[in-house]
């Protein structure tokens, strides 16, 4: 069996757990950390209640001989590696919060918390980082700072900001930072990745249209919300199509529709909900303006009022080229270049990673999970019967490790 680093030095007496893995096999690390990523599997927290994991992920890194800084927005937690005398500090991220959903998988390791369970993979993504600080820490096979964040609340967009607010990037700076995600819908195994827009931006719209009731049967009687509001839903679908680029991707989704009308009368009052993804910032903005633009207009033509609200709830994850181009060589190392796809296609679901590349370089990857050869077949994250890969445990962490090992160089 291939060893897990073989170099024969001598381990400090403190680095009792370092002594314990030195002559750790590949499936031996596969074994311990499918026993961490069952263990936090089982004990699933949502958004900021993150305590309990945070505790583990902290204690675990003080055995690798880390210096761990806690309650980092909350319950974030930073640790850092540092060897040789380097300048450059690289982040490694991994997010660690649940979701508000009932698990119904049967595994003996299923959730002990009611009504919350590691649906997105999360367990998975702080198991790995894990590992590659547990492979980072005995190799040493790199000349600077590894800073590898954990972080609470991506589930809601609200974690990144969190830390941040609490002074990360001036406490504990760093030059770039990288991340991934478990992806059912890649092959197993497979990692992917594209310089600029990866993942999706997230805005939330409410639309109120105020008219003026009438009884069914009387229609000049009145101002109809309801047809102003099926204009504006109708012409919101032509600003993906005629006013963004084709090359652009974007999506506009009217979700939700309220009104307090009956079935013989025509309401004063409705409401629209929904939500967009664009992958740059300037399609946001595109989108925003021209949605606003309509609101405006139709309503004006019919003669009703109307209160246009738009929030930012995820940045879109944009990243940067050389980031891309280190992690592209990474991954090609670690898994072969047939298993490594420079030029995906964007996942128009949103990520919390996103707020990080709008301040320092960096770059996110997909980690494939599926092991069905037909995508559709595997069981998609947030679902109930979902359950992360446990093959994949050990490519993230030597990835990330090669990662470091490349940026990081030791120089003679």
């Amino acid at each position: 069996q291939e060893k897990v680093n073989l170099k024969n030095k001598k381990i400090p007496r403190k680095h009792t757990f370092l002594r314990r893995i030195y002559h750790m096999t590949q499936e031996e690390l596969k074994m311990k950390l499918t026993e961490w990523r069952h263990y936090l599997h089982a004990h699933p927290e949502t958004a900021f209640e993150e305590t309990n994991t945070a505790a583990f992920v902290a204690e675990k890194l003080r055995e690798m001989g880390l210096t761990v800084h806690e309650h980092i927005g909350g319950t974030g937690v930073v640790a850092d590696l540092k060897v040789g005398d380097g300048p450059q500090v690289i982040g490694l991220r991994a997010d660690m919060d649940a979701i508000n959903l009932k698990e119904t998988t049967g595994l003996p390791y299923q959730s002990l918390n009611p009504g919350k369970m590691h649906g997105c993979g999360h367990d998975g993504h702080i198991t790995a980082l894990l590992g590659a600080m547990l492979l980072l820490s005995e190799r040493r096979n790199f000349n600077g700072t590894v800073r590898c964040i954990f972080q609470p609340a991506e589930e809601p967009g609200k974690g990144s900001k969190a830390m941040i607010d609490d002074g990360l990037l001036e406490k504990y700076p760093m030059d770039e930072i990288y991340g991934i995600h478990n992806a059912p819908f890649l092959p197993e195994g497979e990692l992917h990745t594209k310089t600029g827009g990866i993942m999706a931006s997230e805005d939330n719209f409410r639309i109120k249209i105020k008219g003026k009731g009438f009884h069914a049967s009387s229609p000049h009687m009145g101002i109809d919300p309801l047809v102003t509001a099926s204009q504006i839903i109708l012409a919101l679908q032509t600003v993906v199509s005629r006013n963004a680029s084709p090359l652009d991707a974007a999506v506009i989704s009217c979700t939700e529709l309220f009104t307090d009308g009956a079935h013989n009368a025509v309401p004063s009052n409705v409401e629209i909900l929904g939500d967009t993804r664009s992958c740059t910032p300037q399609i946001q903005k595109l989108i925003e303006d021209r949605m606003r633009a309509i609101c405006e207009n139709i309503c004006h033509m019919n003669g009703a009022e109307y209160e246009f609200t738009y929030t930012h709830e995820f940045a879109p994850t944009v990243n940067w080229d050389q980031c891309v181009l280190t992690a592209v060589k990474a991954a090609t190392a670690v898994v072969g270049a047939d298993k490594v796809n420079a030029n995906c296609v964007p996942w128009m679901a949103s990520e919390d990673f996103g707020t990080f590349l709008t301040r320092i370089p960096g770059c996110f990857l997909f980690l494939g999970s599926g092991k069905c050869q037909k995508a559709s077949d595997n069981i998609m994250c947030h679902n109930s019967q979902y359950d992360y890969n446990d093959n994949i445990l050990v490519t993230g962490a030597e990835f990330f490790a090669e990662l470091i090992a490349e940026r990081l160089p030791i120089t003679k």
